[in-house]
Order: structure tokens, then C-alpha cells, then sequence
């Protein structure tokens, strides 16, 4: 069967809940387009509802959540920022912004995530050398949160903050509250693959108030309040705008469907491939319950019979969009030079890993169709 005559199947595209339109209807006729308006206030309160964060700011991306986030706790040239090292650029970039030095830890095989020992011998080395860093961002990979309260038990001691990178993980769980939750801050991202989408668009959520009301402030030029235009400190254009944040509370009620259905699908694929040999699947920790973002699974070559590139192809040839799992912070050459704890963990995840499609609008025929393409490829 050729591409042609195959409609395209994406990694995670876009899912309207059916409520949008009206919410962008009345943005409309409110006429507030302009950046500020009532949805925005909506959509900041019904995020704050879903995860249990007392306060919120809508922001243009999770990218810029981070970076106002680092720039609240005063992050200075020369600073240590512990990272992920198995993450989205986003998650470290605003780090350099700032001029800071990002430090990565390597993933476990038990959550994929930020291993918790490494980050405690990265803490007590540079604690050693009179560096405290001055934020560890965990990221909450492929929907599935770190281990918080390990994590807060080794920086707490310090008075190191913590803020979770939950840009994947909006619907994820640790130990019952809404991933990010027990952070200093935590950064979502509601970008057009995300579980839930506002096209662009981010959010910097946080139980302290002040935060938040400067993160708003940061996010609008740093504006003083006078009848002119006057700024004593640099800031940001930064804040989401009223139409995009009117698609984003249409989404928000669409959450709990939606996290059902990516656990619905990555069930499936795990059901129809996990036999099959050198085929297995990210686990799931302990301690939460991941919103499946994006099902992954890990391929031994020689077992299998194909290599995650060559299935990846394969399933390119007949228009089914699929990704290699994140490369490693501490392999790209823009951080050629940077510090890594470990590293090896998240290399062979990396090494090994495709992400499949895994859009909630995906049919149990497309489902199909990717597993049988799948199990085509091996011997």
C-alpha cells in the first residue's frame, strides 16, 4: 500500500474538545483581541482549579514560563542550574538566557527521569565548592513526573528551589496531586502536539502569590504603574494572548478525556508489540500515574530485527509520522562543554527509543495499522 493512498497519521496533533469555538466566539465579541481580556483570567482560574495551584499566569510558551521563572529567583551569570539531561531544549534554554551554567543529571531506568542519586552527589559537589545551585528543573518526561519529594529532600536542606519542567505532563499525577504540584514553580506547555493544546501558548503556576503577580508583571514589559511609560527593570512580552487562552478553556475541560485516551492507546500498542522480541515499553513509576503524552517504546535491534530508525522510515514511507526519543542536553554540541552526572542511562534510552503516534483522535484502524507496520519490520 503506498504514502498516497494513506492519510497522514501525525506523532500527537491537535484535539479540540468541541467547546473552543465558543469561547473564541465570545472573545470576539467582546472585542478584547488585544493581548488581556476575560479569557485570560478564565483560563488562569480554571488551570488553578484542574491542578490545585492557588495562583497561575497564562504565558506565550513554557519555554518563557522557565525563563521567568529563573529570573524570579534572581538566577545571575555564572549561577549553576541542575537540569534533565533527557529533555526538550525548552527545558534548558532559558537557563543560558540568564548566563547561568546548565549542569545535567542522567535518567533511571525506572522513570526515565532525573535520577535522584546523581542529583544528590551534583548537590553536595558543588555545595563542597561554595556553588550552590540556585534551581534544580527536573522535567516531567513523556508525561510522567519525577520523583518530587526525593528530589525536595535532597535541596531543601540547601534552601535550593525547586521548579518542574511539567510541560508534558499536564494530567500526570505524583502521589495524587497534579504533576508540578509541591514545586517552588512549575512551567506547562500547551504547544499544538501537547496533551492539550492552545496552539502556542504556556503557564508558569506557583501556591505563592507573589510569584505569580511578578511573573504577570515580568510578562508585560515590566510596566510601573504610572499613566505613561515607565520601566525601572527590563521584562518581557510574554503574556498569552486573549483569543489563544479562550482555545485553551475549551481544552482544560477536555483533560481527564484526554489522559484517559493516550492511556488507552499506549495499552493498546503495548498489548499488540510487547510480545513481540526486543520490544518493550516505558514504565510506568511507582508513585503516579503518567498521562501518556506520547507511548515510547525501547527496541533491541538484534531481537527485533530492525533498528528505531528503520522502523521509523518504514512507517514514514506509508505517511505515519514517528520521533526517536529526546537527545540527550549533555550530547548536543551546543552543551559539548557542560558538566553531565551520569549520562549513560539517558544516551541508551535515546539510542534505543521511538515515540509513536499517539494523537487522541487517532481510530482503532490507525492504531492497527501502526502496529502491524510495526511488527512488519522485525524478523
Amino acid at each position: 500500500m503506498s504514502a498516497s493512498n494513506n492519510k497522514r497519521i501525525y506523532l500527537s496533533p491537535p484535539h479540540m474538545g468541541g467547546n473552543e469555538q465558543e469561547y473564541v466566539r465570545q472573545a470576539f465579541e467582546s472585542n478584547f483581541i488585544a493581548p488581556l481580556g476575560p479569557m485570560v483570567n478564565g483560563f488562569e482560574q480554571d488551570f488553578s482549579k484542574f491542578t490545585g495551584f492557588a495562583h497561575c499566569a497564562a504565558l506565550a510558551s513554557g519555554t518563557a514560563a522557565l525563563h521567568i521563572a529563573l529570573r524570579i529567583i534572581d538566577v545571575q551569570p555564572g549561577d549553576v542550574v541542575i537540569a534533565s539531561s533527557l529533555t526538550f531544549i525548552g527545558s534548558v534554554s532559558p537557563a543560558t538566557f540568564m548566563g547561568a551554567e546548565p549542569v545535567f543529571i542522567d535518567s533511571d531506568y525506572k522513570s526515565w527521569n532525573m535520577d535522584p542519586d546523581l542529583l544528590a552527589e551534583a548537590v553536595e559537589y558543588y555545595i563542597s565548592k561554595g556553588l550552590k545551585p540556585k534551581a534544580v528543573i527536573p522535567t516531567d518526561l513523556y508525561g510522567q513526573c519525577a520523583d518530587y519529594d526525593r528530589i525536595l529532600k535532597i535541596l531543601e536542606p540547601h534552601g535550593i528551589p525547586l521548579i518542574v519542567d511539567a510541560a508534558e505532563s499536564v494530567g500526570a499525577s505524583y502521589k495524587g496531586r497534579h504533576a508540578g504540584k509541591g514545586a517552588l514553580m512549575a512551567a506547562y506547555s500547551f504547544n499544538g502536539n501537547k496533551i492539550i493544546t492552545t496552539s502556542g501558548g504556556g503557564l508558569l503556576a506557583s501556591d505563592d502569590e507573589d510569584i505569580i503577580s511578578r511573573a504577570r508583571w515580568l510578562s508585560q514589559q515590566a510596566k510601573e504603574p504610572e499613566p505613561y511609560y515607565e520601566h525601572k527593570e527590563i521584562g518581557y512580552n510574554y503574556r498569552m494572548s486573549n483569543l489563544v487562552a479562550a482555545v485553551g478553556r475549551g481544552q482544560v475541560e477536555v483533560i481527564p478525556e484526554r489522559v484517559e485516551r493516550k492511556r488507552e492507546i499506549f495499552d493498546f500498542y503495548e498489548r499488540e508489540l510487547g510480545s513481540c522480541p526486543g520490544i518493550s515499553f516505558m514504565p510506568e513509576a511507582e508513585y503516579g500515574k503518567c498521562n501518556r503524552w506520547l507511548t515510547v517504546m525501547l527496541v533491541d535491534a538484534k531481537a527485533f530485527g530492525a533498528t528505531p530508525d528503520e522502523i521509523r522510515l518504514a512507517l514514514e514511507k506509508e505517511n505515519i509520522e514517528s520521533r526517536p526519543v529526546w537527545k540527550p542536553m549533555h550530547k548536543q554540541p551546543v552543551f559539548k562543554d557542560n558538566t553531565v552526572f551520569g549520562g549513560k542511562v539517558s544516551e541508551d534510552l535515546f539510542n534505543r527509543g521511538l515515540c509513536l503516534p499517539s494523537g487522541t483522535a487517532m481510530t482503532a484502524g490507525d492504531l492497527q495499522r501502526v502496529a502491524e507496520l510495526i511488527k512488519r519490520c522485525g524478523k
